[in-house]
């Protein structure tokens, strides 16, 4: 089914365009809308009328006033000079994002597009065109704008276009698939590169890895809980009542469930146990509390008008402003990087109690033979790795700042670089999940299997149908991707899942 824009886009949405290529169409109101609009800036030029980024230079050329007859050379002018992004590209996933995201905002009516540029916009993303868009280079202040710059390039017919093997010229591939490049009017280009779509679609993917990666720690937490013959008093929901906050109520009554039924033994004589375990529903859930403030954030502004002006067609105004500030996204992404380390410094610390001896009762290192095989010692190695990088990138990126366009965007919201930082600390926190339920698998090996929680078991041998017992040194890496993808394709929790019903 296609997915309609110009009315309410969800993150189903953009995941249903961006990983399964749903189609994407306007809603039939939005046509009318983006009509209404235009005509708006048609008799502004048509009048004359000094409007800033129609009539004017942009940034500090604001005071310079363009004439009708240069508004096309003017917009043309504006995406070119703004095109000067550097870096790696972004991966196609995240440029189907921006596409879906930048033609949604411009669909909603307010950014005074033509319809058939933003038809156009649509027609390369259907057509499975995808811009090359370089990382870095917007400090996200009046939005993204050298990402989109390179994105309205390719509208335009220049600039290039990812292929499987590199690059190649965008107007050989829109000839290819019979899109028209447009030659842009008035406003145009202000319209296509003032927003915040290229950081709203970064975080819009992290955010949804980033739920997966919740849902996968109380998994993987289970697993270690069974294995280390945890307590189970830590989640009881007296404890948590009297403590509501809304993560902490979900990952306590996911540990609940998952642990539920379990029939090993636990040793008569400890009272309580560390804090890794014990305090797994207060970690979880501060980190869920966290990514669901962010998850607001992000679903605000994929529905919000973010050019600059803005054409209210009904009042016939236009109005300048500054909502194409990040500063929203970023300090959300912000967030979003901290609560999800935080699930990773926790898991770590597992990882630690799993593999040494002192700690767990177990064989060092999860390997029957310590000495001349070194089991899973090195897979903490990696995880200690992984939770220090993170520690570097979940610096917030949004309480920096610096002046651009002579100090005429003295405040910026460095928001791209929230979010590129936040995408690196979720993928690395799915890596740490992914070696706990490794090392969780291995370690029950060493206990009564069958006596274990049934859904734990059922993770557990979600891992084995992938990675097989370690029973002498292999190469560990190809194992870690194993695991890795065990958690961000959601086979881990789903086959927990089958056994407790939908976990929160």
């Amino acid at each position: 089914m296609e997915v309609l824009i110009g009315e309410r886009l969800t993150l189903e949405d953009l995941r249903r365009v961006v990983f399964a290529r749903a189609p994407v169409a306007l809603a039939p109101q939005a046509v009318e809308q983006v009509r209404r609009a235009r005509a708006v800036v048609d008799g502004l030029v048509a009048r004359g009328q000094v409007v800033y980024g129609i009539t004017t230079g942009v940034g500090d050329l604001a005071t310079v006033a363009i004439s009708p007859d240069q508004a096309a050379a003017l917009q043309a002018n504006i995406v070119r000079s703004h095109a000067a992004g550097v870096g790696e590209p972004l991966p196609a996933e995240v440029v189907r994002a921006i596409m879906l995201l930048r033609a949604h905002t411009l669909a909603l009516g307010y950014s005074g597009i033509r319809l058939e540029t933003l038809q156009t916009l649509i027609a390369m993303l259907n057509a499975g065109v995808v811009p090359l868009i370089p990382a870095q280079g917007s400090v996200g202040a009046s939005g993204d704008l050298a990402p989109l710059a390179h994105l309205a390039l390719v509208v335009m017919g220049e600039g290039r276009v990812l292929t499987e093997g590199g690059s190649r010229p965008a107007a050989d591939a829109l000839r290819e698939v019979g899109v028209q490049p447009v030659i842009l009017a008035a406003k145009e280009g202000v319209a296509l590169i003032n927003g915040t779509q290229m950081m709203t679609a970064v975080g819009a993917l992290a955010l949804l890895r980033a739920e997966v990666a919740a849902k996968s720690a109380d998994v993987t937490g289970a697993m270690t809980a069974e294995a280390l013959l945890a307590l189970p008093a830590a989640f009881d929901a007296d404890l948590h009542r009297v403590r509501p906050h809304p993560g902490q109520q979900t990952s306590a009554e996911n540990l609940r469930r998952l642990l539920g039924e379990s029939h090993l033994g636990r040793p008569a004589d400890r009272v309580q146990d560390a804090y890794a375990l014990r305090c797994m529903p207060q970690v979880h859930g501060a980190a869920r509390d966290g990514i669901a403030y962010a998850r607001r954030a992000v679903e605000t502004e994929i529905n919000s008008a973010t050019d600059n002006p803005l054409i209210f067609a009904e009042a016939g105004k236009v109005v300048s402003g500054g909502n194409f500030h990040g500063q929203p996204v970023a300090l959300a992404l912000d967030v979003l990087a901290i609560a999800t380390a935080a699930l990773a410094t926790i898991a770590e610390r597992r990882i630690e109690r799993l593999v040494n001896p002192h700690l767990s009762g177990l064989p060092a290192f999860l390997t029957r033979e310590g000495g001349l095989h070194s089991g899973l010692m090195l897979a903490q190695y990696t995880a200690a790795a992984l939770v220090s990088e993170n520690k570097v990138l979940a610096h917030p990126a949004s309480v920096d700042t610096i002046p651009t366009s002579a100090n005429q965007e003295d405040h910026v919201s460095m928001g791209s670089i929230a979010a590129r930082k936040a995408a690196r600390v979720v993928e690395h926190v799915a890596q740490v999940m992914g070696i706990e339920a490794l090392c969780a698998a291995q370690a029950l090996e060493f206990r009564d299997f069958e006596q274990a929680a049934p859904a734990v078991r059922a993770a557990y041998r979600a891992v084995r149908r992938v990675i097989p017992p370690l029973e002498r040194d292999r190469v560990l890496a190809d194992d870690l991707a194993q695991a890795h993808a065990l958690v961000v394709g959601g086979a881990l929790v789903q086959a927990a899942e089958e056994v407790t019903g939908p976990l929160g």
